[in-house]
């Protein structure tokens, strides 16, 4: 795909990449306007990209669960639901928005744009999600597999090397193998709205800093912090964990 500028519209070389026609390009416009952006502009004819981004979470997790329920035969609930977790996590979206050069097409509001908004994780899996919701109300459910396989195939097929239980738990049991350690995870940002909120947490071991995560809540943050300290730690010492 040509390179494009920061925030080029019409996105015609990324509808032509994804699969929607110039028809249904409203729907690709939208899933690239940040929240950011319509507040600032309230008189733009496109919605923001949440209401996008809802109905494409639902049909990635829809698409990325059939295929584990019919690769996986023997999972129960939990461990597929664990899984499909692990692979539609934020970090693996930004991913495979940063994949399709999904950053330059995003329309931003002033604020998001000087801080960096276009390589943010969050905003990424968000507008990828919307992507995705796109592509289904433009042409169907077996496009929209069509795409995600196409982004997140390796990941499904890979999925039972992915360590996807309690990270705050198996790092702790990691890194205490061989005696008691201090481990401590702080909160270091809060931002978003009280109904989008966004936190980075950072996990501490003795006192240094190991890794930092992202997530809607507080929780999910930690984790995520959790997961790739353990990656992190494990990867240095050639193990797994």
């Amino acid at each position: 795909m040509k390179k494009a500028k920061p925030g080029l519209h019409k996105p015609r070389a990324l509808a032509e990449l994804v699969g929607i026609g110039d028809a249904n390009l409203h729907l690709l416009e939208t899933a690239l306007t940040h929240p950011s952006f319509f507040y600032e502009n309230p008189s733009a004819p496109q919605e923001h990209n949440q209401r996008l981004e809802f109905l494409g979470d639902a049909v990635l997790g829809l698409i990325v669960g059939e295929q584990l329920y019919q690769r996986y035969s023997t999972w129960p609930e939990g461990e597929l639901s664990r899984r499909r977790a692990a692979i539609v996590c934020e970090a693996n979206l930004a991913a495979g928005a940063r994949r399709l050069n999904l950053g330059v097409w995003l329309r931003l509001g002033r604020g998001e744009e000087s801080s960096g908004g276009r390589d943010k994780p969050s905003i990424l899996a968000d507008a990828l999600e919307a992507v995705i919701g796109a592509i289904y109300l433009a042409s169907g459910l077996d496009a929209a597999r069509k795409f995600v396989l196409g982004l997140f195939g390796t990941n499904i097929e890979n999925v039972q090397s992915v360590f996807t239980g309690d990270n705050k738990t198996a790092f702790q049991e990691w890194v205490q193998r061989k005696g008691p350690v201090d481990i401590r995870y702080r909160i270091l940002e809060e931002s978003g709205p009280d109904h989008d909120k966004r936190f980075i947490a950072a996990v501490y071991v003795n006192g240094a800093q190991i890794s930092s995560g992202q997530g809607r809540t507080k929780k999910e943050a930690e984790q995520q912090a959790a997961g790739r300290a353990l990656r992190l730690l494990t990867e240095e010492k050639g193990m797994t964990p």
